[in-house]
């Protein structure tokens, strides 16, 4: 069985802003305080090609490409701030600052903006406890479906701020790094209780989103949700587990062919011993020798007595004695690779860009990469205002979830919807559910992944949908207000001002022959220039 099939099989705030505070124990005081918004501080290497960017149709395409979808409001934003100032706010988003338009108030009376992690976690844990200690087999029946629908509805809350954020938030860089970030360093929502999890671990993904790399890999890496998915919390000394230790190498930081080896798939495994994750009420039990090693913070636990003390040598290099800080000496000299700066670069320029992108502009960004120690935000600088990015045609293939936020922004721009499970469904349909990718490679970032002739019949039923104002996405149990009110004809102002110059004769041809400012709508929403960016 491919050891992917088998780590599945058995799949049936920010917890580094926890951490941050543990300045003093081993290893980890140089972490103190890195859970901070960006600390991006404007170009130092100018603003590159941004000046080529003299029509309203060439701001459009770049902005088109650079949030999850150009509209009409945030298009006047980019020509009152001019790309370079916008841009600037963009890489310098405060992770912490509110939702417009009210969507704020939506968030924040969501079950998991009102429970930190550890309250949160511990509440359904006590709760799976509950129901299994049932003796009546109906009532345990009852109890433990009621415990999976309780997960599950708090994975659909993380969904629905996931998309909330996405349409609405004026940070639209780091809304797109949170997806990019959840996406590479993918968990499954139906392992064991991760559902319970994914809210605190998206946070977290997104604090780190525009910072440092060296910093994100850790906390991504030391979050509960990923040692429990990748089975850490089962690695201990004379019980190697090396699921974690080869994903962070293959999948999260380095890439296939980065010249490591299996012998080093095993010295990271025993380095990561004892890192794991604890629902107890009460501290480990632990040797007194040992106990100047233990860490415990909310749910994270460091046991020294699964921890393998043993010298070890990782990527050339001796690792050893520290208890916790090995590992996090460990991730800090594998986020310093220059593999990584390559292969995440790489998958940066092909999320954002192409699925084969220019080989000498992924260099640049390696540059920037090792000139700045992985500061994420510059990179994207480099990559941004490159003129092979700000100069090229639309081209990339949306995958489902830029599918589905471009259309809906598109279609109503700053006029919220009351109801986005419309959309999680349509995501679902397309295959590409919020935090459902069973394996953890990830979603493809390709378009080979989502062009298939299902998918674009699909497409257009939602285009029909959304176009026709029959989507439901202002459906409430009060007053049902009316969808199609909401525009009489989707874009109209964008699309005479901007759009109409980024399409081809063909698909306007075919717009003037629409019947009804519906078909119109469904039209455009399907038209292959509105599949790509």
């Amino acid at each position: 069985m491919h050891r992917r099939q088998w780590l599945m099989r058995s799949a049936s705030v920010p917890l580094l802003s926890g951490l941050s505070g543990m300045t003093g124990l081993a290893g980890l005081s140089a972490l103190s305080g890195c859970a901070t918004p960006s600390q991006y501080a404007g170009p130092a290497d100018g603003n590159g090609a941004l000046s080529t960017l003299q029509t309203p149709e060439q701001r459009y395409r770049w902005l088109n490409r650079v949030s999850w979808g150009a509209t009409s409001s945030s298009e006047r934003e980019l020509e009152r701030a001019g790309p370079g100032a916008w841009l600037r706010q963009q890489l310098q988003a405060d992770p912490k600052a509110p939702m417009p338009y009210g969507v704020q108030a939506s968030i924040d009376a969501m079950t998991i903006s009102q429970l930190a992690l550890d309250p949160l976690a511990l509440r359904m844990e006590a709760q799976r406890k509950a129901a299994d200690d049932l003796r009546d087999d109906e009532a345990k029946k009852t109890a433990q479906r009621a415990y999976q629908d309780e997960l599950t509805r708090l994975s659909r809350e993380s969904a629905q701020r996931h998309l909330l954020r996405a349409l609405y938030s004026p940070h639209q860089v780091l809304e797109q790094m949170a997806w990019f970030w959840f996406n590479h360093f993918s968990v499954h929502l139906y392992k064991h209780n991760v559902r319970a999890l994914i809210p605190d671990y998206e946070a977290t993904l997104r604090q780190h989103a525009l910072g440092r790399f060296s910093d994100l890999l850790t906390a991504a890496s030391l979050h509960p949700a990923m040692l429990r998915y990748l089975d850490n919390e089962q690695n201990a000394v004379g019980k190697i587990n090396e699921n974690q230790a080869r994903e962070m190498l293959e999948l999260h930081a380095l890439g296939v062919d980065a010249g490591y080896t299996q012998q080093d798939v095993q010295e990271l495994a025993r380095v990561l011993t004892g890192v794991g994750v604890t629902f107890r009420g009460e501290d480990a039990k632990v040797r007194p020798e040992l106990q100047r090693y233990y860490v415990r913070q909310g749910l994270f636990e460091f046991h020294p007595g699964r921890h393998d003390f043993q010298p070890k040598t990782l990527l050339g290099q001796r690792i050893e004695g520290g208890g916790l800080g090995e590992v996090t000496s460990a991730i800090k000299l594998i986020a310093g690779q220059a593999s990584a700066a390559s292969f995440v670069s790489q998958k940066l320029a092909k999320f954002w860009l192409a699925d084969e992108p220019p080989a000498s502009l992924v260099q640049r960004m390696v540059a920037m990469w090792k000139q700045t120690d992985g500061d994420i935000a510059r990179v994207l600088h480099t990559l941004f205002t490159a003129p092979e990015f700000v100069q090229a045609p639309g081209t990339k293939f949306k995958d489902p979830v830029r599918y589905v936020v471009s259309a809906v922004r598109l279609a109503y721009d700053d006029k919220p919807v009351l109801n986005v499970n419309p959309m999680i469904n349509w995501i679902n349909r397309m295959g590409e559910p919020l935090y459902g990718r069973v394996t953890p490679d990830g979603y493809p970032l390709v378009a080979s992944g989502w062009d298939s002739a299902g998918q674009l019949a699909t497409r257009f039923e939602i285009a029909k949908a959304i176009g026709s104002g029959s989507a439901g996405l202002f459906k409430t149990d009060g007053p049902q207000p009316t969808e199609r009110a909401a525009f009489p004809q989707l874009a109209n102002a964008l699309y005479y001002r901007v759009l109409q110059g980024t399409l081809t004769t063909s698909t306007r041809t075919a717009l003037e022959q629409a019947t009804s400012p519906q078909e119109w709508n469904t039209l455009l929403l399907a038209s292959p220039e509105f599949m790509v960016r």
